[in-house]
């Protein structure tokens, strides 16, 4: 598969390396050609790795996916062009995280989310909101945290949830372990994890754990 991976930072490498290792191409997209992180990172992942602007990334990608913060996570799609979305998988990971006077700050939150804004703003995208809980080292190495965790997904349409976990698989997560939420509102639940998981962090001192779930009936 050819995916495009919006966002430079850590998360977007870190998810763009696993893709590249597992034997996809990769276009990693940012706001500019020439981004200096975007570069390295082509040299340090090799073969099938490139780098672009959002809209060529997204151009490439047969899958794209929002690896941005989630308060920026409009303006790069919207550079990246509707046109390039089109019809296309769109896996939301990112969270509407800022820190503001020493305080974690979600925005949106409760009565909206990131999921559910990119949804709207791009109605012909097939937007599945997932990884998002989990920090990304866990994500493409579930092993790093023993026992049966879960992660979730959610998204209005099944197709496209049903591909993301079998990508999801490819990355070691068994289809047992992905937990179907629902429609793309349950992104606000998803995203309001996040204070909960940073607090966790800071109990345990590292960034290596998840939740596993298991239910009475």
């Amino acid at each position: 598969m050819r995916y495009a991976v919006l966002g430079t930072g850590v998360v977007g490498r870190t998810l763009g390396t696993k893709l590249v290792e597992l034997g996809h191409e990769v276009t990693l997209g940012s706001r500019s050609a020439d981004n200096p992180a975007a570069l390295e990172w082509v040299r340090a992942a090799g073969g099938g790795a490139a780098a672009g602007t959002f809209a060529e990334a997204a151009a490439a990608g047969e899958v794209v996916v929002n690896a941005v913060g989630g308060r920026v996570a409009l303006p790069a799609l919207e550079a990246a062009g509707a046109r390039h979305l089109d019809g296309k998988v769109l896996i939301d990971v990112s969270n509407p995280l800022a820190f503001e006077d020493g305080l974690v700050r979600l925005s949106p939150v409760e009565s909206d989310s990131v999921g559910e804004q990119i949804q709207r703003a791009f109605p012909a995208a097939r937007v599945v909101k997932t990884l998002n809980t989990v920090n990304c080292e866990v994500m493409v190495e579930p092993s790093l945290v023993p026992g049966e965790h879960q992660l979730f997904v959610c998204g209005d349409d099944a197709g496209a949830k049903e591909q993301v976990t079998g990508l999801l698989g490819e990355f070691g997560w068994p289809a047992r372990r992905v937990l179907d939420l629902g429609g793309i509102t349950a992104s606000r639940a998803m995203e309001m994890y996040l204070p909960l998981w940073l607090t966790l962090m800071g109990r345990f001192g590292h960034a290596h754990f998840n939740l596993e779930l298991r239910s009475g009936q």
